[in-house]
């Protein structure tokens, strides 16, 4: 029945990210007033703003940020009755990354954690396997089944990269995820994506998004250029010198990924 809901999995996406996670990086967003109210807000009869869009430009630390925040929910989450969801969005994936596969993905990893799968579901996959050799479950039934899922349980849908996501799947998505609050006010909905998708969210999930910019801080780059050099296969090709001159050097608008490309560099500078 699982594999019927979605063919996606995002825990193998999430799981890599995490690999790739720096420790402590990232961890500034989780003590601000913006997350803390979102993270406690459905402890509190839905009150507040239930969408947190946190949006940034290419290579600010989203995607760990995602990861990072998943693992702070599920951390939260055990020994309650409480589903924590994920999904990656991937541009290059986009043909096999549509709004029904992914919120199926998403209805499959909130039911993977109950004892039983609920009967509601169970009767639509019977049903289905009496057409056509088997048909996959269809855009409204998703919708329906995560209302009634997500209506019993606190739940949290944390999504990464809505931007690439296609356009047109983006409104089909949004919309769907403004039917389950509809029906779930206590779901609350984690986004990250790049600044210009804002305007379209704050329109689709009107009066119910919270936006926070996401930044580099030079403290976390720093701390992500020492860890990426202390793994390096040639450490010793730097000296005390040359990394305290790279580490003054860092600019306050720097990102993660281009600290990376510094990293991997370090070889050839010090050979120069």
């Amino acid at each position: 029945i699982l594999a019927w809901l979605s063919p996606l999995e995002p825990r193998l996406r999430h799981q890599d990210v995490q690999s790739h996670r720096v420790d402590d990086v990232g961890k500034w967003l989780l003590q601000t007033p913006e997350f803390k109210s979102w993270q406690n807000s459905s402890l509190d009869g839905g009150l507040g703003n239930p969408v947190l869009f946190c949006y940034g430009d290419p290579g600010v630390g989203k995607t760990f940020i995602s990861s990072l925040v998943v693992d702070t929910l599920c951390d939260q989450a055990r020994d309650q009755n409480t589903a924590v969801t994920c999904f990656y969005f991937d541009f290059a994936a986009r043909k096999e990354q549509s709004v029904t596969s992914m919120l199926g993905s998403l209805l499959k990893q909130a039911v993977s954690g109950m004892e039983t799968i609920p009967e509601e579901i169970s009767k639509a996959f019977r049903e289905q396997k009496k057409v056509i050799g088997g048909r996959a479950p269809q855009l409204p039934e998703i919708v329906k089944m995560l209302q009634t899922i997500t209506s019993s349980q606190c739940t949290y849908i944390c999504i990464d990269a809505l931007d690439e996501c296609a356009v047109a799947h983006r409104a089909k998505l949004l919309n769907s995820l403004k039917q389950i609050l509809d029906k779930s006010p206590g779901t609350r909905v984690f986004v990250t994506g790049r600044p210009h998708i804002q305007a379209e969210i704050e329109k689709r999930l009107s009066g119910r998004v919270r936006s926070l910019s996401i930044g580099p801080s030079k403290g976390n780059l720093i701390i992500y250029l020492r860890v990426r050099l202390d793994e390096h296969e040639t450490p010793d090709a730097m000296d005390d010198s040359l990394e305290k001159e790279i580490l003054d050097k860092i600019p306050e608008n720097m990102s993660e990924m281009y600290v990376g490309a510094i990293a991997l560099e370090i070889p050839n500078l010090a050979i120069r």
